[in-house]
């Protein structure tokens, strides 16, 4: 009678443990995500205030996520920055980013207000080519436009 008990209990338990790991995701919950990666972002605004870029300025503010790797890179408008990203449906974390340290001239102190406005970024909302980084309350920190890659 034990013997019984204890098959039926460890084959329950290898079936519940199996189904549970194989559970579908549901549908629509990384549509988000999906067209948030792979793809290059260039900054649009922070804050309120518009950015103005001349396209062929050499550290243009921007992001790039990758999908496989977590890794973000990009720029501040200044500094090339570097570190690691966890996204789900609609929020996103950053974690040991890092820039480099160069000296730009005549850059409106971007570089410090796309750091500063980074730090707060809790959320995300991806709307066509529009990536919105958003702070807890929703307000958005910094908006961002998808660059369209040369062939």
């Amino acid at each position: 009678m034990l013997k019984k008990f204890l098959a039926v209990s460890l084959l329950g338990s290898t079936l519940a443990f199996v189904g549970c790991q194989s559970l579908p995701q549901l549908p629509g919950t990384t549509a988000n995500l999906n067209q948030l990666q792979n793809k290059t972002w260039v900054a649009t605004k922070i804050g309120n205030a518009a950015l103005i870029t001349n396209p062929s300025e050499r550290n243009i503010a921007s992001l790039q996520f990758d999908e496989a790797t977590k890794r973000v890179t990009g720029s501040d408008g200044c500094n090339r920055l570097m570190g690691s990203f966890d996204a789900g449906k609609n929020s996103i974390s950053f974690s040991q980013v890092a820039t480099t340290r160069m000296a730009c001239l005549n850059n409106s102190n971007v570089d410090q207000l796309f750091n500063k406005a980074l730090a707060q970024v809790t959320n995300y909302k991806v709307e066509g080519k529009t990536l919105s980084l958003l702070d807890a309350q929703g307000t958005t920190m910094i908006q961002f436009e998808s660059a369209i890659q040369p062939r």
